[in-house]
């Protein structure tokens, strides 16, 4: 293997490449670092993207496209300046995936290899964030037999996700607990509050009830020490983010109060009197144990009650109904960037048609919108994806679905907007089919899909390598570089 030096060296090598060849008048910015960097409003090369791919890096194990790479103690955790995420003031643009059940793989010594897989596969087309569990709860391999207890056995050979990840230089957003029954989630803390003879009509009790949201604040992986590198959780630059929950929903409270609204010791205010909490208590709570990192919610984006003049971009009339609210959930102290997912086919229809691609590019631009208007946050879509099951479905849709998720964000990204990064609802290593809910994209087998993916990865890697924050990529400067990423014949 190369000497990281000698890597990084090439990396810059290539870069300077890249600018001569590709945008000569790029090569002002050098000599004048004052003027940042910009997309042109007008006027393009003919740069192809094989032109482009032929000077970056070439693939390896550790990534494809690693042009922000750094040296082994510069591997820093990912903040937020506005409404971006920036690392050493270098912009972080995210192209990442979820494989929610990678803790899982690990604990058992025959599927381990699995989850050194999807990192070596996902880096090799330049993904950088991996979404995924960070709960078992009272299920089959559990982490957390009951509250507060766990499996050791579990905990130590689940920090092999973490020590996976940073070895092929991909960050994790880890989500504690499930609004689904999946690995337990609210529903498990349900049932454990039951067992102990607590009065609990619904599952919807675990936002509500002391005793269960005690439960989950016991829920400490946050203070767990990974045995293979010596690094605390909450001190680990690997770790992205926390995400509070997967998909909160609560049905039982179409308002949103009983999910939003507080009357909280820990938030020394009150809202409201009648209401207890979970998003405004648990974020100042995980707050309060890290500050490091970066949290959000684990929300789906359905607009709510606060912006009657949003609902128009539900993608149906049941998502009014969930007891979430995109905007007022995302003003919550703490939550440091919001969370939005895309299922044009659960939602919508399930049959195929170009209605969801319409939908799609009107529920992102909706997003952003309202997360540089009202929020002042970055945005990231979450979870996408089209599932492999539905009437009508093709690879060739699911290659223009993911270019319009990625086009849509690229129009954003070069005028500084909030459209933060996307993940791939899920990436699969071959050999794991019986896992697959219709929504698994496995590379290999995926070409078209494949090449989509990378080249997007170029693109963000470009912006990630190339711009300051301070620039807020707004200066408007005319850039050859626009032919590298608006050129779309792929």
């Amino acid at each position: 293997m190369r000497h990281k030096t000698f890597k990084l060296s090439l990396q810059k090598i290539s870069l300077v490449l890249l600018t001569f060849l590709s945008a000569p008048l790029y090569f002002s910015r050098l000599l004048f670092p004052e003027k940042c960097f910009g997309v042109m409003d007008d006027g393009r090369l003919d740069t192809t993207v094989e032109e482009v791919d032929n000077h970056l890096p070439s693939s390896s194990s550790q990534g494809v496209y690693e042009l922000n790479d750094v040296e082994e103690d510069e591997w820093e955790m990912v903040a937020k300046k506005g409404n971006q995420f920036v690392i050493n003031g270098q912009p972080f643009y995210v192209n990442g995936f979820n494989t929610y059940w990678l803790m899982v793989f690990a604990a058992d010594q025959s599927t381990r290899g699995k989850v050194t897989e999807v990192f070596q596969q996902a880096s090799s087309v330049g993904l950088t964030v991996c979404r995924t569990w960070a709960f078992n709860d009272g299920q089959w391999r559990a982490l957390q037999k009951s509250p507060g207890v766990y499996d050791e056995d579990v905990f130590k050979v689940s920090v092999t996700v973490a020590y996976e990840a940073k070895k092929y230089k991909i960050r994790l957003i880890l989500s504690l607990t499930n609004n689904w029954d999946a690995y337990g989630g609210k529903a498990q803390y349900v049932k454990w509050g039951k067992a102990t003879g607590l009065n609990l009509t619904s599952d919807d009790d675990f936002f509500s009830h002391p005793t269960l949201r005690s439960y989950y604040k016991a829920h400490a992986v946050l203070n767990r020490v990974n045995t293979l590198t010596n690094i605390t959780y909450k001190d680990d630059p690997t770790i992205f983010a926390w995400e509070l929950m997967n998909e909160p929903r609560c049905t039982s409270d179409s308002s949103g109060d009983k999910l939003q609204v507080c009357c909280s010791s820990t938030l020394g205010f009150c809202i409201n009197p009648i209401q207890d909490i979970l998003i405004a208590d648990m974020a100042v709570y995980v707050k309060s144990m890290d500050a490091k990192h970066l949290l959000e919610i684990g929300l789906e984006g359905f607009y709510g009650p606060s912006a009657p003049d949003r609902t128009q971009f539900n993608p149906n009339s049941y998502a009014t109904q969930v007891g979430t609210d995109f905007i007022r959930n995302h003003q919550v102290l703490g939550v440091d960037f919001a969370s939005v997912h895309i299922y044009a086919d659960s939602w919508i229809s399930q049959t195929i048609s170009d209605s969801h691609i319409e939908f799609i590019k009107s529920w992102m631009e909706a997003h952003i919108e309202d997360a540089e208007r009202y929020l002042g946050m970055p945005v990231v879509f979450a979870e996408f994806g089209v599932s492999s099951k539905d009437p009508g479905y093709n690879s060739s849709f699911r290659d223009t679905m993911i270019n319009m998720v990625y086009k849509t964000l690229l129009n954003s990204t070069k005028r500084g907007g909030s459209g933060a990064g996307s993940l791939l609802w899920q990436l699969f290593p071959a050999g794991t089919d019986y896992m697959d809910d219709g929504y698994a994209i496995v590379l290999s087998n995926s070409p078209s899909t494949s090449n989509i993916i990378s080249l997007h990865s170029t693109r963000v890697a470009i912006f990630n390598s190339m711009c300051s924050w301070k620039c807020k990529w707004g200066c408007k400067k005319k850039n050859p570089l626009e032919a590298i990423f608006y050129h779309d014949d792929l």
